[in-house]
């Protein structure tokens, strides 16, 4: 099964971009198709694979950067942009 989210993250530290960054090329590193914009990220793949790397990802940003808010809204199917 295809999925496709939509995230959004909001690091609570008053320097927000270096964490932002560093959560998109995790995404980016785990093999997804991952395709950031200004408001959020949008992120395709298997189902089972997006789910570990949203786990993942999570759990290494709450580590690393501690407090922050995740948004996600998902979605089955395949919602990538067409050209």
């Amino acid at each position: 099964m295809y999925l496709s989210v939509q995230l959004s993250y909001y690091p609570f530290n008053g320097d927000f971009k270096p964490p932002i960054k560093e959560v998109i090329a995790r995404l980016q590193s785990s093999g997804l198709e991952v395709y950031p914009n200004r408001m959020s990220t949008q992120v395709f793949g298997e189902f089972d694979a997006v789910m570990q790397a949203l786990s993942d990802t999570m759990k290494w940003s709450f580590e690393r950067f501690g407090k922050a808010v995740f948004v996600a809204n998902f979605l089955e199917g395949d919602r990538r942009p067409k050209d």
